[in-house]
C-alpha cells in the first residue's frame, strides 16, 4: 500500500552500514530506534555464507521485511562475497565477448548479471549496487578503469543494460551507477569533488548513453555520482542536484525507478556538505535514499536522521517528495523481496565453469607473446605488495602471484620488490642470464618506479608485461603484455594457460593509443 502522508517515516530514505559480521547489541539497538530503510553490506560483514544469511535475516526481523539490503558485488577488484562463482571485472567481459555476435554478448552478459545475483540471493540480499554503466574513455582515470564495460558507449550500454536484466531476472535489483557518468575524470569522487565540463551534446553522445538505454529498458534503480556536471548545474554534485535529478532523468527521461546516491561518507559529498546535510538534499534534488556509511562509526547515521527531520519541519523537503520516495522504495522492496533462494552444487558448478570460460576468453595479447617451455627456468620480477583503496579492499600480493603461477611454470623464480630497490631484480638476472622475464603490475593506481629502473636492462631480455589489474598499464612498458583484468583464481588460471600455450583471445575494450597515457 502507498505510504500514508501522516505516516511518513524520514528514516526509511536511508540506506546505512554496519561495523562488522553479526549483528551487535549496539547495532541492533541503532536499528530499532531510527528504523532506517535498509544496510549495505560491505567486505567486514561477510563471513561464512550461513553467518552472513543469518546477519541478514536479523536486520530484517528489525527492519521489517521491506528492508533493502545492499552490497557490491560488481565483479573482478570490487567483490564482497569470495566463496562462489566470481563474475569478472565488466571490461574482462567485454574483452572475451567483443568477438562475438551482439545478440550472443547480450546473452553471455545477462547471464553474468544473473550470476552474480545467485550468490547474493541466497543469503537474502536484494540489491546489487551494479553494473557500472560508465564510459571509461579516460586512461587516467584513477577509480572506474577496468570496472567498466570499455570506452565504446555503445558497448557499455549492450552489455551493461543486459548485465543488470539479468540480476533483476534471478531476483536482485540492480543499481546501474554512477550516473551521470563517472568515466571521464582524472580525480577520485572517494578523495575529493570532480567536475566535467564537457557540452551537453557530448555528454548526450558519451556518458548519458547507457544510462538512458538503462531507463528505457526499465532497470530498477540507479545510482548517482558525486560529480560536478557544468552544463547541467555548475554548483552541485549530481547526486543534490534537481537540474541532474529532477530535471534530467525524471522530466526528460521519464525514470520511475529508484535512484540511490553514492556513499555520502566519501570526501566528495563529506567535505562541502558535512553533519548529515546531504541526506535531505539528495531527496530534495529528486532521489529516493541516501547511502550513509561510517565505517563502524554510527554518529554519520544519527547526523542524516536529525537532518532528515529538520528538513521535513521545516518543510524544506516536502511530504510529498518523501512520500513519493518511499513508495518508490517500497515498490522495489515488494519487486525484489530477497526471499533466500538456494544456490544448488549442481548451479554453482555450470557458473563457475562459464566464469573460466570468460577467464581464458578475456586474457588479452599486446605485441608478440611466444609461448613459454615449463620445464625450464622462468624469471617473475614483482612487487610485494600492492596499493588499495576507493571502493577496492583487496589486492594481490607478490607471494600470492608466484604461487598461482607456478601451477603453470614450476620452475618459476620470483624476485619480490620492494618499494624502492631493485636489488632483489639485479640478483635474479644475473644469476638466469638468459630466461625469459615476467614483470607484472598488480597495482591499480601507479607503475613502481622500480620497474621503470629496470626497464633498459629489460629490453635487452626476452620480457613479457603481465598487467593483471589495470589494463591500462600494458602501454606505460615497452614490453609486449599479457592483459587480464583482474587477479582473482579464474584470472591467474586463464593467465598461466595463456602463458603455455600462447592463446591469448581476448579483445581490447578501448583504443590502444600510446599518447593516451
Amino acid at each position: 500500500m502507498p505510504q500514508s502522508e501522516s505516516k511518513l517515516f524520514p528514516n526509511r530514505a536511508l540506506i546505512v552500514d554496519l561495523p562488522g559480521a553479526d549483528l551487535d547489541p549496539a547495532s541492533a539497538a541503532l536499528l530499532r530506534e531510527y528504523g532506517f530503510g535498509g544496510v549495505c553490506l560491505f567486505a567486514r560483514n561477510v563471513s561464512t555464507p550461513e553467518r552472513t544469511a543469518r546477519l541478514v535475516s536479523d536486520i530484517r526481523s528489525i527492519l521489517g521485511p521491506d528492508a533493502l539490503i545492499g552490497i557490491d558485488q560488481e565483479g573482478g577488484a570490487v567483490l564482497r562475497r569470495l566463496d562462489v562463482p566470481m563474475p569478472p571485472a565488466p571490461m574482462g567481459l567485454s574483452a572475451a565477448l567483443l568477438g562475438l555476435p551482439e545478440d550472443e554478448q547480450r546473452a553471455q552478459a545477462f547471464q553474468a548479471g544473473a550470476i552474480a545475483a545467485r550468490g547474493l540471493l541466497e543469503l537474502g540480499i536484494n540489491w546489487n549496487y551494479a553494473p557500472d554503466l560508465d564510459v571509461n574513455v579516460n586512461p587516467l582515470n584513477p577509480v572506474i578503469g577496468e570496472r567498466s564495460f570499455g570506452a565504446d558507449p555503445q558497448t557499455v550500454a549492450r552489455l551493461g543494460v543486459a548485465w543488470a536484466q539479468g540480476s533483476e531476472a534471478a531476483g536482485v535489483l540492480a543499481a546501474v551507477k554512477h550516473f551521470p557518468g563517472h568515466g571521464d575524470t582524472f580525480q577520485d569522487s572517494h578523495l575529493t569533488l570532480p567536475t566535467v565540463a564537457k557540452s551537453r551534446p557530448e555528454l548526450e553522445a558519451t556518458e548519458w548513453l547507457p544510462f538512458h538505454a538503462a531507463v528505457n529498458a526499465g532497470i530498477g534503480s540507479i545510482m548517482t555520482a558525486h560529480i560536478i556536471y557544468s552544463a547541467l548545474d555548475s554548483e552541485r554534485p549530481a547526486t543534490l542536484s534537481a537540474a541532474v535529478l529532477t530535471g534530467l532523468l525524471r522530466d526528460e527521461w521519464g525514470y520511475d525507478g529508484v535512484v540511490v546516491t553514492d556513499a555520502t561518507d566519501m570526501k566528495a559529498i563529506r567535505d562541502h556538505y558535512p553533519n548529515g546535510q546531504a541526506g535531505p538534499l539528495a531527496l530534495i534534488a529528486g532521489a529516493d535514499a541516501a547511502l550513509s556509511c561510517g565505517h563502524g562509526d554510527d554518529t554519520p547515521h544519527r547526523e542524516h536522521a536529525a537532518a532528515m527531520q529538520r528538513a521535513l519541519e521545516s518543510g524544506e523537503l516536502s511530504q510529498a517528495r518523501l512520500g513519493e520516495a518511499l513508495n518508490r522504495l517500497q515498490r522495489a522492496a515488494q519487486r525484489f523481496p530477497g526471499t533466500p533462494r538456494p544456490y544448488t552444487g549442481a548451479q554453482k558448478q555450470a557458473d563457475q565453469a562459464q566464469v573460466d570460460a570468460w577467464g581464458r576468453a578475456s586474457i588479452t595479447r599486446t605485441g608478440e607473446v611466444a609461448a613459454l617451455n615449463p620445464e625450464q627456468p622462468v624469471l617473475l620480477l614483482v612487487s610485494e605488495g600492492a596499493g588499495a583503496g576507493g571502493p577496492y579492499g583487496e589486492f594481490l600480493s607478490g607471494a600470492a602471484l608466484t604461487k598461482a603461477l607456478q601451477q603453470a611454470l614450476p620452475h618459476l623464480h620470483t624476485a619480490l620488490l620492494p618499494v624502492n630497490d631493485t636489488g632483489p631484480a639485479l640478483k635474479l638476472l644475473d644469476e638466469f642470464p638468459n630466461a625469459p622475464v615476467l614483470i607484472a603490475t598488480t597495482d591499480r593506481w601507479n607503475i613502481p618506479p622500480t620497474y621503470r629502473e629496470l626497464t633498459p636492462l629489460l629490453q635487452t631480455r626476452r620480457t613479457v608485461h603481465l598487467a593483471l589489474w589495470n589494463p591500462y598499464q600494458a602501454f606505460e612498458l615497452p614490453f609486449p603484455a599479457l592483459i587480464s583484468y583482474g587477479f582473482r583464481r579464474g584470472n591467474l588460471e586463464a593467465l598461466g594457460h595463456a602463458l603455455l600455450s600462447g592463446e591469448a583471445p581476448g579483445h581490447l575494450p578501448f583504443q590502444a593509443l600510446q599518447e593516451q597515457i
